[in-house]
């Protein structure tokens, strides 16, 4: 199977699906990250006054990242951080279009539409418009998944709150979903922070303990168009 995880910034994809990821390696499936944004240069006055090496550097990054996950190959598009408002979304929908027949995946994780961050709700907005279920889309499952300090800081004012109602057991995984967001040194905080270690092993313990496990990712399946298996 191909799993094609959509993520507007380096570090979305290990906070919202980081465990998961590495399970599906593990299992032998072909996981690639796409990565549509800067994620850093909303922190300078004007991106142009960004440091061209924090940008760099944030991308070599994603690529460890990729390697300690298992990830097959990361993409990376380069769209001005936090200001994916500023970019007409056609060009964002384009993108994911290219993605989707490049790879033509049966699965994609993306961001929750209700998310505080612009940039997260336009991602899914873009995501869900380029994987409309026509006959010649690839694409079965779709996902939508947390990042914790935008997903929850919403406050469901934004849109419809996150309903998870998929888990995927990742007791197994979560040390290396730890491990790969210590990686994004320059985004992880401490306690309490959501981003800090501490709150997402937390999190984790939460979402395992609503469904029976030591440790879980939550997600809301948004389609699937999947056959039904013999029973």
């Amino acid at each position: 199977m191909t799993v094609l995880v959509i993520a507007a910034h380096p570090d979305d994809e290990v906070l919202g699906c980081g465990g998961t990821i590495a399970q599906l390696a593990e299992a032998g499936h072909s996981v690639y990250v796409a990565i549509l944004g800067e994620g850093i240069t909303s922190r300078c006055p004007q991106r142009e006054q960004a440091d061209p090496e924090l940008v760099a550097a944030l991308e070599s990054c994603s690529h460890r990242v990729a390697r300690l996950l298992g990830i097959k190959d990361v993409s990376v598009h380069r769209l001005p951080d936090n200001r994916f408002d500023t970019v007409p979304l056609l060009d964002i929908v384009k993108i994911v279009e290219r993605l989707v027949d490049d790879l033509r995946p049966q699965m994609i994780y993306t961001h929750h539409g209700g998310d505080l961050n612009m940039d997260h709700a336009t991602t899914f907005r873009a995501v869900l418009t380029a994987t409309r279920p026509v006959t010649s889309c690839s694409v079965k499952e779709l996902y939508a998944y947390e990042v914790p300090s935008s997903t929850e800081w919403a406050f469901g004012q934004l849109g419809a709150s996150f309903c998870p109602n998929v888990f995927v057991n990742i007791t197994s995984t979560l040390q290396k979903k730890l491990d790969a967001m210590q990686v994004y040194e320059s985004e992880a905080r401490p306690f309490p922070h959501p981003r800090s270690v501490e709150a997402l092993r937390a999190l984790a313990r939460v979402r395992g303990s609503t469904a029976g496990l030591e440790a879980a990712e939550a997600f809301q399946l948004i389609r699937s168009t999947r056959g039904l298996r013999a029973l």
